[in-house]
């Protein structure tokens, strides 16, 4: 039987009473399962935090001491239990480590998604399918008017000039993929990262996951105007060099709000678009979808009728 309680938000985040935890706390709490270690899922300051191995090692890269007070961590497919709930972490197919979570209790599967990835991407784990009760999902870009373009197409537009290139990107996943689709569909380019992300993409290569082609940043080469470079920097910086000459601007996200007022438009993204979500609901197969991470009212639309969508936020 489906508990409909089973989440509730409070004000540290999503939380379990059943099994008196949070899925990706919003503020740090005593147990946590979180799924990857993109900010907005990875708080600092909890007291045990359940996640993957590379989830683990990013948090303590990035958060250092306040990264938790203790980490127990799983491999995909590595069932656990905290309290009464059995728990397993099933690849998202995000970012590095990133986890779907699947709580089994009293009979019921719950599968709390995170963020997931449907698209191609060698710079992490694959995602995973398992079939659940209640579909707890992201919905990002849960609209019938996003739908996400063929990366490869989208990146092979750095061929068309050779100009050197400032490319915004966030630091955790989409750097490493973009460090990835550059050198294998943009030979000629050459790419250089900015300082923050290159510890991270160490990590990566520590897990096994080589992106690719990589150097970091030389202020001496990006003067050199026409050479191909592609210097790969974080959101703040981006918008530091908003005045940058003799480089073509383009920034690599879904987010339509992000391309404005640059050179080059870019549509990369990390996320499920809504063809995407609706493949992955197929076969989940749940009886209920629940909602978060954006706006499921499309979700509850198309499903009248036919599956139960509650919103939870």
């Amino acid at each position: 039987m489906i508990i409909n309680d089973f989440l509730a938000f409070t004000e540290s985040g999503l939380y379990c009473r059943a099994g008196d935890f949070y899925l990706d706390p919003k503020l740090p709490v005593k147990t946590a399962v979180i799924t990857h270690a993109h900010g907005d899922h990875a708080c600092a300051g909890n007291e045990l935090v359940y996640c993957t191995k590379a989830t683990a090692a990013i948090m303590q890269l990035r958060l250092r001491k306040n990264a938790a007070k203790q980490f127990k961590t799983l491999d995909f497919h590595q069932p656990f239990y905290i309290g009464a709930i059995k728990i397993t972490m099933i690849a998202a197919g995000h970012i590095l480590g990133s986890a779907q979570i699947l709580m089994e209790y009293e009979g019921t599967r719950y599968l709390y998604t995170g963020d997931i990835k449907m698209q191609e991407d060698p710079t992490c784990e694959r995602i995973d399918m398992v079939q659940a009760d209640v579909l707890i999902t992201e919905t990002t870009f849960a609209n019938p008017e996003v739908l996400h373009p063929d990366p490869i197409e989208e990146i092979r537009k750095l061929n068309a000039s050779s100009h050197n290139v400032l490319l915004g990107s966030y630091s955790l996943g989409k750097s490493q993929r973009l460090v990835n689709l550059i050198t294998e569909h943009c030979p000629q380019r050459s790419v250089l990262l900015h300082h923050s992300m290159v510890g991270i993409t160490k990590l990566y290569e520590d897990f096994g996951f080589h992106p690719g082609n990589y150097a970091p940043y030389n202020r001496k080469l990006m003067k050199y105007p026409d050479k191909g470079f592609v210097y790969i920097v974080p959101p703040l910086t981006f918008d530091c060099y908003f005045r940058a000459k003799g480089v073509l601007r383009a920034f690599a996200s879904g987010w339509k709000r992000l391309q404005a007022q640059n050179d080059l438009s870019i549509y990369i993204s990390d996320h499920a678009d809504w063809n995407d979500i609706l493949k992955y609901i197929e076969a989940v197969k749940p009886l209920e979808v629940w909602t978060l991470h954006g706006d499921g009212e499309h979700l509850r639309q198309h499903f009248a009728g036919v599956m139960p969508v509650k919103l939870l936020v």
